[in-house]
């Protein structure tokens, strides 16, 4: 078992040395002296240098790479594998994690996008122009359209379905408004009614969504920060347990007791985490 862990160790700093020269270091190596005509200098680097390698490492490792490096080093003070184990079990989770979080910005971008059409569109048809150009010139600076820009644009410049472009544009996530949007063009367009008024409507109601939404997260940030706190207790109580001498690492990895009591706590832990999580998410979605 301490094999196994060293053999980890041995290989996490392989890798990081790997990460700080870089893929190509030789090939730069070689750039460089036949760029300038020099000795290429082996010295030691600064501490500037290395913490700048530092930063660049940090920012190419995705966010769950970490739980894999923190089983790592758990692994070498273990002197077990089970660390090296769930660190990689809980990569995938942690993917999963950041790709939701990825995707709610990505969402909340689109919306932001939609309103600022709104609003720029509103502001073309109230300075006189006609609701096609006025579109054109709303999208190129906003942006609101998104991927099916080039459908739209298309149907306002040549006489085709707008609302039925813009309805087909709004089931990406987050380009829900641009339903309003295409009910306002069609309301103005069979019924003769004012574009720029619906238009100001439209903003008004997708921005007071918006705040109400911000307000909800802001009110929610308190429970999530808590059950966030609330799952990191184990961590410092395995702080403390070796702070007093105690080697809590041995007792859960190397004893039955501990094993036992690891994998009680493990699965009672996600339990407490996923209920958490999942009240809140409750919170949102109403």
């Amino acid at each position: 078992m301490g094999e196994t862990a060293m053999g980890a160790a041995v290989l996490f700093v392989g890798a990081a040395a790997l990460l700080m020269g870089g893929w190509h270091s030789g090939a730069r190596r070689a750039q460089l002296l036949l760029a300038g005509g020099g000795v290429v200098g082996t010295g030691p680097p600064s501490w500037r240098e290395a913490a700048g390698e530092l930063r660049r490492i940090r920012g190419k490792l995705r966010a769950e790479w970490w739980a894999l490096a923190v089983g790592l080093v758990l692994a070498v003070l273990g002197a077990s594998v089970l660390p090296v184990v769930a660190g990689a079990a809980g990569v995938p989770l942690l993917r999963r994690m950041r790709l939701a979080a990825e995707a709610r910005r990505a969402r909340e971008r689109r919306q932001d996008a939609v309103i600022a059409l709104c609003g720029a569109l509103a502001g073309e048809v109230r300075a006189g122009r006609q609701p096609g150009e006025a579109l054109l010139r709303a999208a190129r600076d906003s942006g609101g359209l998104g991927e099916a820009q080039a459908a739209v644009l298309a149907a306002a410049r040549f006489g085709g379905d707008v609302p039925g472009a813009l309805a087909a544009a709004a089931r990406e996530p987050g380009a829900e408004g641009l339903l309003g949007l295409a009910a306002c063009w069609r309301v103005a367009v069979d019924q003769g009614a004012g574009l720029a008024a619906g238009l100001d409507r439209l903003e008004g109601a997708l921005r007071a969504e918006r705040d109400q939404r911000a307000d909800l997260r802001a009110q929610l940030a308190g429970a999530r920060s808590t059950a966030v706190m609330l799952a990191g207790l184990p961590v410092l109580g395995l702080a403390l347990g070796a702070a007093l001498g105690t080697d809590p690492l041995h007792v859960l990895l190397h004893t039955g007791a501990g094993l036992g009591c690891l994998l009680v706590g493990a699965v009672l832990e996600a339990l407490g985490m996923w209920w958490a999580m999942r009240i809140v998410r409750g919170a949102e979605a109403a």
